[in-house]
């Protein structure tokens, strides 16, 4: 999945934050849902304008990103 299909960056809209294109919701807060333990049918059910193929953009985001950049977590890692 080629994730710019799915997902805008615009100045002018919530601060210029990736966001899934034709709506308000950015990438942040929609991957903050998910890391607070909702799930895919919870997302799509709150959200009914989002369709699968969004969230699927976000985590094909996400994997580009890493991927790119790489991944460091700061501070200690629990022993």
């Amino acid at each position: 999945m080629d994730w710019r299909d799915r997902i805008a960056v615009d100045p002018d809209v919530v601060f210029g934050k990736p966001r899934i294109k034709g709506t308000r919701l950015s990438v942040e807060f929609l991957m903050g849902l998910f890391g607070a333990g909702w799930s895919e049918q919870q997302v799509l059910e709150s959200y009914p304008q989002l369709a699968r193929e969004d969230l699927q953009a976000l985590f094909a985001l996400a994997a580009e990103m890493i991927a790119e950049e790489g991944f460091v977590i700061a501070g200690k890692l629990a022993a």
